[in-house]
């Protein structure tokens, strides 16, 4: 018998887990890779091989979605941001052939912010087409209560998406970036840097009648920044590219899990989760890790009836009406009546003395116009409106 033959007839009986990570290994692993390790990078430095370390990625993408399938819903919020953020799988666009699938090219990740709680509610991995977009905003109306505001880009499948979804229940405005050298101000340009926000933004209304003050994509724009930042994959101008869809989609699904739950927001001192009630307390990432291994499978929320939103403080409640066949509400909005002007105004000339009408009678009133044989076409261009016609709206 060889050396090794006495401890192997030793286990020969024994019940032997084999490729089952320790609990410190996956918390060391997770925390890399939400702080924008690589993970040939992750590997080395917490001395895991890639394998191993592309599995638990995956597990974990798995179980964060089951996650926000579980605890992001049923949730009363009324600003949202919604913006896309482009990536790409194997290869760029440009580069991509026939013969290559489907998943090689543009991945754009698409996102939903609430303004105030910064919660990321909803989020989708694919291409930027309209299927896409269509799926990505009846996710985040089936997570919502209230009629939201949303606020989006000038991409054209948002306003067909949200108000097939959305119906007559929503606020939303659209907020177009003219790119373009007519939208930019005279003088070198420099491509490098955005132009000025003056002429360059223009906000107009989609559906029903939202706060074009308040109308803006800057704060989702800057959560994008935060995925670039703490996701390697979506570092630009660099080899971390993901070369599989589904690793690219687990990525982003463990990032909106550990921005929610795990990471304290500089600007509120907790959580998003907890800024939004869903949580008490910040998760650590070995909890995260726990409760996402540990989810069962979750589907995703069912739409439920939006409700208009409560006042402000100080604020009366808005008169409103359901409309019939959940076509929406029919809502009474503040405003409506502008200032008056202050220019001053002609004089109003006096007004003619009022002369009493004389009322026809069978013996005075005109005699009608004979109609035209029958067959005679008529001259639709000829009709002039008669001296004196019925009122059927007289005053007083």
């Amino acid at each position: 018998m060889g050396r090794d033959a006495a401890p192997v007839a030793a286990l020969a009986g024994a019940f032997v887990v084999a490729n089952v990570l320790p609990l410190d290994k996956r918390v060391n692993v997770v925390r890399h890779l939400v702080e924008g390790a690589s993970v040939r990078a992750t590997s080395r430095l917490t001395d895991v091989s890639l394998p191993t370390v592309l599995s638990t990625l995956l597990r974990m993408g798995a179980g964060c979605d089951n996650l926000h399938n579980l605890l992001v819903r049923d949730l009363d919020i009324r600003e949202i941001q919604l913006d896309e953020i482009w990536s790409y799988v194997q290869k760029k666009q440009a580069r991509v052939t026939a013969e290559d699938p489907a998943e090689f090219g543009d991945a754009y990740a698409y996102l939903a912010m609430s303004r105030t709680k910064k919660l990321l509610v909803s989020y989708r991995v694919g291409k930027r087409d309209e299927a896409n977009t269509k799926a990505f905003v009846a996710d985040l109306r089936a997570r919502l209560v209230t009629i939201p505001e949303l606020s989006t880009d000038g991409w054209q499948s948002y306003p067909v998406a949200v108000g097939q979804s959305f119906g007559g229940a929503v606020d939303h405005a659209v907020i177009h970036k003219d790119y373009s050298k007519k939208g930019r101000r005279e003088g070198p340009a420099d491509h490098r840097y955005e132009p000025p926000r003056d002429p360059f933004i223009t906000k107009k209304t989609a559906h029903g009648a939202p706060n074009l003050d308040r109308a803006s994509t800057s704060h989702v724009e800057r959560a994008n920044l935060t995925v670039r930042m703490h996701v390697r994959r979506f570092t630009r101008l660099c080899n971390g590219f993901s070369k599989k869809i589904e690793n690219h989609r687990a990525a982003v699904s463990l990032h909106v899990a550990w921005y929610n739950f795990c990471r304290v927001h500089e600007s509120l001192r907790v959580t998003p989760a907890m800024e939004a009630g869903i949580t008490d307390h910040v998760w650590s990432v070995q909890e995260l890790i726990e409760r996402a291994l540990a989810a069962e499978p979750c589907a995703p929320p069912e739409p439920k009836k939006l409700v208009p939103p409560a006042p402000a403080p100080g604020e009366k409640h808005g008169a409103a009406r359901e409309l019939p066949n959940g076509k929406g509400w029919l809502r009474a909005l503040p405003g409506g009546k502008g200032k008056p002007s202050e220019a001053p105004r002609a004089p109003t000339p006096p007004a003619a003395p009022a002369v009493a009408a004389e009322v026809p009678t069978l013996a005075t009133r005109a005699p009608c116009d004979a109609l035209p044989p029958r067959g005679t076409q008529l001259d639709l261009f000829a009709w002039r409106p008669r001296e004196r016609q019925l009122e059927l709206f007289p005053d007083g």
